[in-house]
């Protein structure tokens, strides 16, 4: 395994920062998971109990890890953690900011006990600032950074992002900048402190739309599934479902209007460009609807790809699962003997895929590997 020879530490709760453990754990590293007695991390209990009285989400970012129960509020507790530190090459905490200061375990103090050590903070609102100390969630701070109100339909409120991008994107962000760490600690033999925020994740998946007001004097508005550069770029009703077109230059809708038997848009000077197209919005996109209302969605889903104009169903959950092109990719796998699955890492090496080799552990379970001389 790529990272067999890293040993990270991991005080994680719900998502973002065990997202990151996660990812590591599938890359081959040993990371331990230091959890509240009796307790535990607070995701175990996110959800209906799926397995072992533990949630789904808990089982989803917590695969492959150990778990140690460390009171870090006790002398004892603090002395099994510096311990595990001991021998460890990275710790990636969210803890809720202030806590590390008073547990003693900031990256100051940590970096001087352990000079080799990379120390990975994850916060709400970042390292710095007037904010830095509140805590915050998913959904506050896509509310916070302006992804709400770049969310929904012209026509309806604004909406939250159905997936959590801000926390595993925070995760991913962290292991990014741990395996920097790691390999600039290869040239220098020091560690380092790595920070990253769910503000500066979602600030950074706001960008575009920052850019172009800060730039350009640009408002954010919502377009649906459509897209605020480019059009035709964007799902359309149909008796069947939706199909999301795009059409993302001005080759492919020359194409596109071919297919729909509508060629001659392609010199008309309403339509014959993007930017032309992006100011007829409102006219062009009629059009097509009543374009497509001439056959089944499935007739313009060959003719589309046929042609290689990019076109697809909109699919639910249990439709996604079921394509083919989904199928081949063999993401989700079983996860040992334990009868449910999971999704791998989205890469592959060598044509290989990191595979998910334990279920989320125990509360404790790995208590007499790794504290066998405080338990004795």
């Amino acid at each position: 395994m790529l990272l067999s020879d890293i040993r990270v530490i991991e005080i994680g709760q719900v998502l973002s920062a065990p997202f990151a453990g996660m990812i590591l754990a599938d890359l081959g590293a040993e990371v331990i998971k230091v959890e509240k007695p009796s307790v535990g991390d607070d995701a175990r209990n996110m959800g209906p109990a799926f397995r072992d009285g533990a949630s789904m989400v808990f089982h989803d970012v917590n695969r492959g890890k150990r778990s140690v129960q460390i009171d870090l509020k006790t002398t004892v507790g603090l002395e099994q953690l510096f311990c595990l530190l001991a021998d460890a090459d990275v710790l990636i905490h969210n803890l809720r900011p202030g806590d590390a200061i008073k547990l003693g375990i900031d990256s100051v103090a940590m970096r001087e006990r352990f000079p080799a050590l990379i120390y990975c903070e994850m916060s709400a609102f970042g390292h710095k600032g007037p904010r830095q100390r509140q805590p915050g969630y998913e959904s506050l701070l896509q509310a916070y950074s302006g992804l709400v109100s770049m969310n929904g339909s012209p026509d309806s409120p604004p909406s939250r992002i159905g997936a959590s991008v801000v926390d595993q994107g925070a995760g991913m962000w962290a292991v990014i900048g741990v395996l920097a760490a790691v390999h600039g600690r290869s040239q220098s033999s020091q560690g380092s402190v790595v920070n990253t925020s769910l503000l500066e994740t979602a600030l950074t998946w706001s960008s575009t739309r920052i850019h172009a007001y800060v730039n350009e004097g640009r408002e954010s508005k919502r377009y649906g599934t459509g897209h605020p550069n480019l059009v035709p770029y964007q799902a359309f009703d149909m008796p069947e479902g939706q199909i999301m077109i795009c059409a993302g230059n001005d080759r492919l809708f020359a194409k596109l209007a071919v297919v729909l038997g509508k060629p001659q848009w392609a010199q008309d000077d309403r339509f014959d460009t993007n930017r032309n197209r992006l100011k007829h919005r409102d006219v062009l996109i009629p059009l097509i609807e009543q374009a497509l209302s001439g056959a089944p969605r499935a007739h313009w889903l060959d003719a589309l790809q046929r042609e290689g104009v990019p076109a697809v169903a909109v699919n639910s959950i249990p439709e996604v699962i079921q394509e083919e092109q989904v199928i081949a990719l063999d993401m989700f796998r079983e996860v040992e003997d334990k009868g449910f699955v999971l999704a791998g890492l989205p890469i592959s090496f060598d044509g290989v895929r990191p595979v998910v080799e334990r279920a989320a552990p125990a509360l404790g379970e790995a208590n007499n590997v790794y504290l066998s001389t405080f338990t004795e």
